[in-house]
This record gives C-alpha cells, structure tokens and sequence, in this order.
C-alpha cells in the first residue's frame, strides 16, 4: 500500500516512523525539507519536494499539520495536492482540525473521487512513539476499512465518532476540557501555596479524591513541581483547539460560559508567554498573577 505522509512535527514524526516498514511503501513531505530528509535517512521512506509529488500516486495520504489552515494550503497552494490526488485514493486528516473546513474539504475531494477522513489523534508524543495513539474519526466506514491497517499502525483506541467533522469536534471539547483543568488545577494551587500549604501535599490528597485529573496526577507533578515544563505541546495550539470548541458552541448556540472564558484566558496566555510556550506553562501566568511558585 503506497502512502504519503504530510507533516513530520512531534506527533506527525513518530507516526510516520510506524508506517516506514512492510506493508507500506512511504513517501514523506515537510515543509522543512531538512525534517523529511533526515527522517529519510533514518527510515525506510522516500522524500517528495512538493505535496503534489508526495501524494501523485499515493492510495492513503495523511495529513498531521498544526490547523485546516495549514491543510487548505497543502491543498490548493503552489504545487499543492489537490489536482495530484488520484481517482479512489483516500485523506486522513490526523490534524486537530475545525469540523467546517473538514465537511467542505470532504465535499472539494468528494466529487473528484478521492475520500476524506477527519481522524485527530490524542495522546501526545509518548504515545505517538509506541504506537498507541487514541484515533477519533469522522466519516464512512467503508472508506475507513480501506484504511484501517494505516491508523492501527499508530492507533491503539480507534473510535467511529460519526459523520465527517465529527473527530474534529470531539477532539476540540477533549482539549477545551484539558485547558480547563491545567487553569483550574494552577487556580486552586495557587490558592493552597498562598494559605501556606505544600503543593505537594495537596496533591497527595487531591489526587486521591474527587478533584482529581489527568493535569493534577501527571501534568503538574511531572511539569510544574519540577519546574521542567518540557515543550511538548504548544500553547499556541492549545488555544486553537479551544477557540474551535468555543465557536461550535456558539454556532449550535450551546451556552458555555466556562469554555469560553477559558479560551479567553489562553489567548491572554499566549500573548504573554508566546508562541512556543508549551501548554502547561499558562500556570506559569496564574502564578506570576498570585505571586506564588507551585514547587
């Protein structure tokens, strides 16, 4: 099966790395041509020079790139794939994009032949590594079967979410939820550390109780107690997923008031900490508000 890999970031390079063997031949294309060159020499894959050429004679052609912005333009730019995808060829589309621009791409390419699967991943690098990421998808089943053997590759959880955009729009309230708990856990700590209360007792005891969470139980102790903050993530991107959430709430006029301020609160974060923040580090922004430390 012949597949074209578009996009060798933190996540979208060890994906791409569990299609480098049997039974996939792989081409691969980054917009840092020096990325898929040295991926190239350390994987079993060919490097195209443009998105055309990656995906000219490709069966399945994957997508990993930071918004639909940068997937329209790999799309419709100079050299992009749009005219260079073949009749019965497939897109999966592993970037965390909107649920809109997912149904319109999927309508473009749709009456050209070629089939469109909306299918962001979750579980950060580590589970990009081992091959274990959960794999949320939006649309046919019998497109996906084509390619299923392509995301077990690097999916462990694969769930049919629904229709195309469906993937998309999971993915973005699963992240408005994590932006959620990484302010509200720096919030409340923040308060403990000023009452003179060790953050690490309090999460001793939060972690063993009800306010518990992913963010209180790995992110901060491994992230913000060591004061490490590894850039994992960026916040920049954070901020996209939970703005596309805020605007499909407003768009099915859903009031959430909560998801709202806090794509508020990112945005502000963003624009103080900048664009290669990793997410963790809007605690950092709770803490210089509250002139504590939660170490």
């Amino acid at each position: 099966m012949k597949v074209a890999f578009i996009g060798l970031g933190d996540i979208g390079e060890p994906m791409a790395s569990h299609l480098a063997r049997d039974p996939f031949d792989l081409v691969v294309w980054n917009r840092t041509a020096s990325k898929a060159e040295e991926f190239a020499r350390t994987h079993r894959a060919r490097v195209a020079g443009t998105p055309a050429e990656a995906v000219r004679d490709a069966d399945v052609v994957i997508t990993c790139l930071p918004s639909s912005i940068e997937v329209e333009a790999v799309l419709h730019g100079e050299n992009g794939m749009l005219d260079a995808l073949r009749k019965g060829a497939v897109l999966v589309d592993c970037t965390s994009g909107d649920p809109p621009t997912s149904r319109s791409i999927a309508a473009e390419l749709g009456g050209r032949g070629v089939d469109f699967i909306d299918a962001p991943v979750s579980g950060g690098t580590t589970a990009a590594k081992s091959g274990t990421l959960t794999v949320m998808w939006g649309g046919e089943i019998t497109v996906f079967e084509r390619v299923r053997p392509v995301i077990e590759a690097f999916g462990k959880k694969i769930v049919h979410a629904g229709a195309v955009g469906a993937g998309d729009a999971i993915k973005a309230v699963n992240n408005a939820l994590l932006a959620v708990h990484i302010l509200s856990a720096g919030e409340g700590l923040a308060v403990l550390v000023k009452a003179g209360i060790d953050p690490k007792v309090a999460l001793d005891v939060i972690n063993a109780s009800s306010g518990r969470s992913n963010t209180s139980e790995n992110l901060i102790p491994q992230r913000v107690i060591t004061r490490a903050f590894p850039r994992t993530f960026r916040l920049a991107l954070l901020e996209k997923d939970i703005g596309i959430a805020a605007v499909m709430a407003d768009d099915l006029k859903v009031r959430t008031p909560l998801i709202s301020l806090t794509a508020e609160r990112f945005h502000e974060a963003r624009e103080k900490l900048g664009e290669e923040a990793d997410h963790v580090e809007a605690v950092k922004m709770v803490e210089r508000e509250n002139g504590v430390e939660i170490k």
